[in-house]
Protein backbone atom coordinates (compact mmCIF):
# COMPACT_ATOMS: atom_id res chain seq x y z
CA UNK A 1 0.00 0.00 0.00
CA UNK A 2 2.63 2.78 -1.06
CA UNK A 3 4.48 2.75 2.22
CA UNK A 4 1.45 4.11 4.05
CA UNK A 5 1.08 2.74 7.72
CA UNK A 6 -2.15 0.80 9.06
CA UNK A 7 -2.07 2.98 12.37
CA UNK A 8 -2.59 6.07 10.39
CA UNK A 9 -5.85 6.75 12.03
CA UNK A 10 -4.80 6.75 15.20
CA UNK A 11 -2.25 9.25 14.22
CA UNK A 12 -4.82 12.27 13.51
CA UNK A 13 -5.05 14.93 16.17
CA UNK A 14 -8.29 14.82 18.71
CA UNK A 15 -11.79 15.64 17.43
CA UNK A 16 -12.74 18.84 19.19
CA UNK A 17 -15.87 21.26 18.85
CA UNK A 18 -15.62 24.32 16.60
CA UNK A 19 -14.97 27.54 18.07
CA UNK A 20 -18.71 29.00 19.68
CA UNK A 21 -20.21 31.73 17.82
CA UNK A 22 -19.66 35.11 19.56
CA UNK A 23 -22.87 37.35 20.76
CA UNK A 24 -21.66 40.17 18.19
CA UNK A 25 -22.53 41.01 15.69
CA UNK A 26 -26.32 39.97 16.33
CA UNK A 27 -27.99 38.43 13.58
CA UNK A 28 -30.11 41.09 10.74
CA UNK A 29 -33.19 39.55 12.55
CA UNK A 30 -32.02 41.36 16.01
CA UNK A 31 -31.69 44.69 14.56
CA UNK A 32 -34.63 44.71 12.31
CA UNK A 33 -36.64 43.61 16.67
CA UNK A 34 -34.18 46.55 17.59
CA UNK A 35 -35.29 48.81 15.24
CA UNK A 36 -39.17 47.84 15.61
CA UNK A 37 -39.31 48.38 19.38
CA UNK A 38 -37.11 51.47 19.57
CA UNK A 39 -39.65 52.79 16.76
CA UNK A 40 -42.38 51.70 18.97
CA UNK A 41 -40.92 53.58 21.95
CA UNK A 42 -40.55 56.65 20.12
CA UNK A 43 -44.28 56.84 19.11
CA UNK A 44 -45.72 55.33 22.30
CA UNK A 45 -44.07 59.06 24.00
CA UNK A 46 -44.86 60.55 20.43
CA UNK A 47 -48.81 59.93 20.95
CA UNK A 48 -48.53 60.13 24.72
CA UNK A 49 -47.57 64.04 24.99
CA UNK A 50 -49.91 64.85 22.60
CA UNK A 51 -52.78 63.12 24.40
CA UNK A 52 -51.26 64.73 27.51
CA UNK A 53 -51.53 68.42 25.72
CA UNK A 54 -54.96 67.79 24.95
CA UNK A 55 -55.84 66.52 28.44
CA UNK A 56 -54.58 69.55 30.39
CA UNK A 57 -56.07 72.22 27.78
CA UNK A 58 -59.74 70.25 28.64
CA UNK A 59 -58.84 70.61 32.39
CA UNK A 60 -58.06 74.22 31.83
CA UNK A 61 -61.27 74.29 29.75
CA UNK A 62 -63.11 72.65 32.58
CA UNK A 63 -62.16 75.58 35.21
CA UNK A 64 -62.84 78.25 33.16
CA UNK A 65 -66.51 76.90 32.47
CA UNK A 66 -67.63 78.42 35.67
CA UNK A 67 -66.00 81.89 35.58
CA UNK A 68 -68.03 84.98 34.63
CA UNK A 69 -68.54 85.95 30.52
CA UNK A 70 -65.91 88.30 30.43
CA UNK A 71 -62.99 86.08 32.41
CA UNK A 72 -64.53 83.29 30.27
CA UNK A 73 -63.91 85.17 27.11
CA UNK A 74 -60.11 86.31 27.73
CA UNK A 75 -59.66 82.73 29.13
CA UNK A 76 -60.67 80.77 26.44
CA UNK A 77 -59.29 83.26 23.94
CA UNK A 78 -55.97 82.81 25.51
CA UNK A 79 -56.07 78.62 26.42
CA UNK A 80 -56.80 77.81 22.56
CA UNK A 81 -54.08 80.47 21.33
CA UNK A 82 -51.59 78.76 23.86
CA UNK A 83 -52.71 75.31 22.78
CA UNK A 84 -52.68 76.11 19.20
CA UNK A 85 -49.20 77.70 19.16
CA UNK A 86 -47.99 74.38 20.72
CA UNK A 87 -50.06 72.09 19.11
CA UNK A 88 -49.72 73.86 15.22
CA UNK A 89 -46.28 75.84 16.02
CA UNK A 90 -46.07 79.52 16.13
CA UNK A 91 -45.42 80.36 12.76
CA UNK A 92 -48.80 78.91 11.61
CA UNK A 93 -50.69 80.55 14.73
CA UNK A 94 -48.92 83.75 16.16
CA UNK A 95 -50.15 85.46 13.03
CA UNK A 96 -53.55 84.88 13.13
CA UNK A 97 -56.22 87.35 14.39
CA UNK A 98 -59.58 88.52 14.17
CA UNK A 99 -61.40 86.68 11.19
CA UNK A 100 -58.73 84.71 10.68
CA UNK A 101 -58.18 83.41 13.76
CA UNK A 102 -62.02 82.76 14.34
CA UNK A 103 -61.99 80.66 10.64
CA UNK A 104 -58.66 78.95 12.00
CA UNK A 105 -60.35 77.73 14.97
CA UNK A 106 -63.70 76.88 12.98
CA UNK A 107 -61.18 74.47 10.40
CA UNK A 108 -59.71 72.97 13.24
CA UNK A 109 -63.19 71.32 14.95
CA UNK A 110 -64.23 74.89 16.34
CA UNK A 111 -67.64 74.74 14.44
CA UNK A 112 -69.00 76.17 18.04
CA UNK A 113 -67.29 79.81 16.97
CA UNK A 114 -68.70 79.91 13.47
CA UNK A 115 -71.12 82.67 12.56
CA UNK A 116 -71.33 85.55 15.46
CA UNK A 117 -70.50 83.31 18.42
CA UNK A 118 -66.61 83.94 17.71
CA UNK A 119 -66.98 86.83 16.56
CA UNK A 120 -69.19 88.72 20.30
CA UNK A 121 -66.10 86.05 22.70
CA UNK A 122 -63.25 88.48 20.85
CA UNK A 123 -65.20 91.84 21.29
CA UNK A 124 -65.87 90.74 25.14
CA UNK A 125 -62.10 89.48 25.58
CA UNK A 126 -60.79 93.04 24.12
CA UNK A 127 -63.29 95.08 26.20
CA UNK A 128 -66.13 95.32 23.68
CA UNK A 129 -69.92 94.97 24.48
CA UNK A 130 -71.51 91.90 23.04
CA UNK A 131 -74.37 89.32 23.64
CA UNK A 132 -72.43 86.03 25.26
CA UNK A 133 -73.24 82.80 23.75
CA UNK A 134 -71.15 80.48 26.33
CA UNK A 135 -72.57 77.11 25.32
CA UNK A 136 -71.43 78.06 21.79
CA UNK A 137 -68.30 79.17 23.47
CA UNK A 138 -67.30 76.06 25.48
CA UNK A 139 -68.42 73.42 22.16
CA UNK A 140 -66.38 75.50 20.16
CA UNK A 141 -63.21 75.57 22.10
CA UNK A 142 -63.58 71.55 23.26
CA UNK A 143 -64.20 70.99 19.52
CA UNK A 144 -60.76 72.60 18.68
CA UNK A 145 -58.81 70.74 21.59
CA UNK A 146 -60.55 67.33 20.68
CA UNK A 147 -59.76 67.96 16.93
CA UNK A 148 -56.87 65.00 15.48
CA UNK A 149 -56.54 66.28 12.13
Amino acid sequence: MGGMSQDWLTRLAPPHAPVPAGWWPPAPGWWILTVIILSSIAAFFYWKSKTRLRRIALQELKKLESSDDIALAKGLENLLRRYAIARFGRDQVAMLSGERWINFVVEHGGAGWSEDAGKCLLCIAYGGIAQADRESWIAGARGFIRERR
